[in-house]
């Protein structure tokens, strides 16, 4: 298994100067509140996504008075991934020295998934949360995706330009139609076969975490009536596009429905049966994206003890390490956390102090 086995943060946050060597295994990392144990965490998502899972801005990324942040971890693998963030200009990304124009490749290469106080938007949030927990699994289980989720992108942005200029001209929009149809298609296909392949995974996980639940559905809407072809649903809702001057159906508009009976998850379980439920699902995809392709997954764990008592945490930790990839886990209190799989004896500890390592 590939695992990082050091990481650097400079100027990130609270953080000023770090340098951890990392355990393949489970990394604990424990201190007060604001101490920063999240940035650690948060630093390895910016590094392995390009982007921060506590904020869309920038300027807080980087520490008062720094003019740049600089992130680097070198895998057991030997791979080596560099990141500098300024605050007024484009970001520098290096995979094996490298300069990357996207996160494709580093994305691959670290897949990770984060567990925190934001993951309730799976079930609270919109249609979005759900698309992006989707397609994260999609991404790295189908090379293709990408391709035509990029050129679905391109055809709604488009198209939607046409449909707020509120003129009609047939031949740009036939076109451009056309070609959100075909990659509509194929991100529909991918999406549809991926959900298949997980409701195995996320069955068995959530009955060792939950137990059974009878009444429990997941369920896949792709964005566009089923039975009606992508191109004939575009034309038919075209008035309502003007109207509204954006598309109104296409993949855009995919969701995943997760419901106790008739009624939404959210609306029935309580908070640390929606813990539970949300962590099966991550836990799932580490899974699935294990048997697939062979790569573990990385996971990034804040403040698991939140929501969740001591029986339930225990649970959801083995089942972490028993996946045999690398775990980040933070919490106020180290001994909130116990851990029964043999993997945890090569665990690390870290204690954080105002962004500093204390013995």
């Amino acid at each position: 298994m590939s695992a990082i086995s050091k990481l650097e943060i400079r100027n990130f946050r609270n953080i000023e100067e770090l340098s951890l060597s990392l355990s393949p295994s489970v990394n604990l990392i424990h201190g007060e509140n604001g101490s920063g144990k999240t940035s650690l965490l948060e630093s390895i998502h910016l590094l392995a996504t390009g982007k921060s899972f506590r904020s869309h801005l920038v300027d807080p990324l980087i520490k008062d008075s720094c003019s740049e942040a600089i992130l680097f971890a070198q895998d057991t693998e030997g791979s080596t991934f560099g990141l500098k963030k300024p605050r007024n200009r484009k970001h520098e990304l290096k995979l094996n020295g490298q300069n990357q124009k996207n996160w494709d490749e580093v994305v691959r290469s670290i897949p990770v998934q984060v567990l925190d106080a934001g993951s309730f938007q799976l079930l609270e949030g919109g249609p979005k949360a759900r698309r992006r927990f989707l397609d994260w699994g999609v991404f790295h289980v189908e090379p293709q995706f990408v391709n035509a989720w990029r050129r679905s992108k391109k055809a709604l942005v488009n198209r939607n330009r046409l449909l707020k200029a509120q003129r009609l001209d047939e031949e740009q929009m036939m076109a451009w139609d056309s070609e959100l149809s075909n990659a509509a298609e194929s991100i529909d296909s991918a999406r549809a076969a991926y959900i298949e392949k997980l409701m195995p995974s996320f069955e068995g996980v959530f009955r060792r975490l939950a137990g059974e639940s009878e009444n429990l559905t997941i369920s896949y809407t792709r964005g566009w009536e089923v039975g009606v072809e992508i191109m004939a649903a575009l034309k038919a809702n075209r008035s309502q596009d003007f109207k509204y001057g954006s598309s109104q159906v296409g993949p855009h508009r995919a969701d995943i429905e997760i419901k106790v009976g008739k009624r939404k998850a959210v609306e029935i379980l309580s908070r640390g049966q929606q813990k539970i439920l949300i962590c099966a699902l991550k836990i799932a995809q580490g899974k699935l994206l294990s048997e697939s392709i062979g790569r573990d997954c990385y996971y990034l764990v804040d403040d698991l003890p939140a929501e969740l008592d001591q029986h339930n945490r225990k649970r959801v930790l083995n089942q972490l390490v028993d996946l045999g990839g690398q775990l980040f886990v933070t919490a106020v209190d180290k001994s909130a956390l116990d851990f029964e799989s043999p993997e945890a004896a090569k665990f690390a500890t870290f204690h954080v102090e105002r962004g500093i390592i204390r013995d």
